[in-house]
């Protein structure tokens, strides 16, 4: 039987499944880690990619293979094919008055978010290379390509070269800000506006085509973002709505129409299916655990026992988890705060809880805001690396408001990468369907006033000078 492989080059490592075409099973697997840091040279991602490559036990031997990559990262390319500059990454927010500048030369966010489906904020490749030009003129003038993350995976292994060979598609393409989900095409006027001149940008293909050959002789997928790529792994069909707790913090619902919202709460993007796939994404997610992890001097097992030990709400103790600024809402240069501590309160346990329901809360406001452009919530599923941890999977539904559904721990954007491998390697107008892991299901009545303290509290934040 063949195989295919799947990549998912996100943020923080590169991880590599092989899996059977026809079943999904799992065959094999490797990781590499990438460097920390906001602003990255691509080398190192195509580094650690031969890596995991490498630890997988090679792809020698697999049909085909699909690139799934974290989204907005601003890859520039000169004329030659070097890159001029190391990558900005979604979550860089030096391009925050960019975006602002933006959306007044546009005619305010309705007319973006009709345009494009999303309102300029600094996690977008439209403001980043605002912001090369405005600072880095050279840069900005050597350019001759810009592409994102996978595309530039997907370009080097097929053996990079030639510009025109890059190519995308119309899932991963959505994020930059100047694609077009509703129409499917590219907005040139929107690119020039950002950086006063137009580069080349990557050919976009459709779900199940093909970027060319490796020069294994595997066909290459056309490869995606790392959203599109979790809905494709958990098999997410549209009345689905996925929260994913990673390095961000994203919700997002397969849809069959596209979507445009004007307070920017919600990102119009497209899927990797034809589908849209509506999202809302915070900065502030599994690292704000690991952040009070380690304030409080405990791995994770004891701080989600910390967390468990607290009452709900954790009588009134409230956590904004602004670590790093935010992205929804856009607040690139707020803080965090913590809110109603008390002696009564002031225990590790309480503050563990607080942090866990905080960082929860930001993702419950995320669901809102899908479900008021429309979206509708017939199942939550509960996916990524702090899935696992037993305090959120248990919290999870005291404050999402509904039951979650934790699918089986996995890997769900390479598996994703593969699946869409698999559909490539076939042609078909459907991407295979592939038995998935075992499904457990957290239920919990809400907890009373949590959100409306939750609400409070931010409310602080949004009304403090230099939020």
């Amino acid at each position: 039987m063949p195989l295919v492989a799947g990549v998912d080059s996100s943020t923080q490592s590169c991880k590599v499944v092989v899996r059977d075409a026809e079943s999904g099973a799992l065959v094999r697997s490797g990781a590499a880690p990438h460097p920390d840091g906001t602003e990255v040279d691509p080398a190192a991602w195509w580094d650690a990619l031969r890596s995991a490559i490498e630890r997988a036990g090679g792809v020698d031997d697999v049909a085909a293979i699909s690139v799934a990559g974290q989204q907005h990262g601003m890859v520039c390319l000169s004329e030659s094919g070097e890159v001029v500059r190391p990558a900005l990454l979604w979550n860089d927010t030096r391009s925050a008055r960019a975006a602002v500048s933006l959306i007044d030369e546009l005619g305010g966010p309705a007319a973006w978010a009709d345009a494009v489906g999303v309102v300029p904020v600094a996690s977008l490749t439209v403001t980043k290379l605002r912001w090369l030009a405005e600072h880095e003129p050279e840069a900005a003038a050597a350019t001759a390509a810009v592409c994102l993350p996978h595309d530039y995976l997907t370009w080097r292994l097929r053996g990079g070269g030639d510009l025109a060979e890059l190519t995308t598609d119309r899932g991963d393409a959505s994020g930059t800000g100047y694609f077009a989900p509703a129409t499917g095409t590219y907005r040139p006027d929107l690119l020039e506006l950002a950086m006063g001149r137009t580069p080349a940008v990557p050919r976009v293909l459709a779900p199940s085509d093909s970027a060319g050959r490796l020069p294994s002789g595997a066909l290459a997928g056309p490869g995606t973002g790392d959203n599109m790529a979790a809905a494709l792994g958990v098999g997410a069909e549209p009345g689905d709505v996925v929260v994913s707790i990673g390095t961000s913090g994203t919700a997002f619902a397969v849809a069959d129409k596209p979507s445009a919202d004007p307070s920017g709460l919600v990102a119009g993007f497209a899927d990797a299916t034809g589908r849209y796939l509506p999202l809302v994404c915070t900065l502030n997610a599994a690292r704000v655990l690991d952040a009070a992890a380690r304030m409080l001097g405990v791995d994770h097992d004891r701080f989600a026992d910390l967390a468990l030990a607290a009452p709900p709400g954790a009588d009134g103790l409230v956590l904004v988890p602004y670590l790093e600024g935010e992205r929804t809402p856009n607040l690139p240069e707020a803080t965090g705060a913590l809110h109603g501590l008390r002696l009564a309160n002031a225990t590790p346990a309480h503050q563990a809880r607080a942090a866990v329901e905080g960082m929860l809360c930001g993702l419950a406001d995320a669901v809102d805001a899908l479900v008021a452009q429309g979206v509708r919530v017939e199942r939550v599923l509960l996916v990524g690396g702090a899935a696992r941890s037993a305090a959120v999977r248990r919290i999870a539904p005291s404050v999402l408001g509904r039951p979650v559904l934790v699918p089986e721990p996995g890997e769900y954007v390479a598996d994703g990468a593969a699946r869409q491998a698999a559909w490539a390697l076939t042609g078909t107008d459907n991407p295979p369907r592939w038995r998935l892991g075992a499904v457990e299901e957290f239920s919990a009545d809400p907890t009373p006033g949590l959100r409306a303290r939750y609400a409070e509290a931010r409310e602080k934040i949004l009304d403090r000078p230099g939020a």
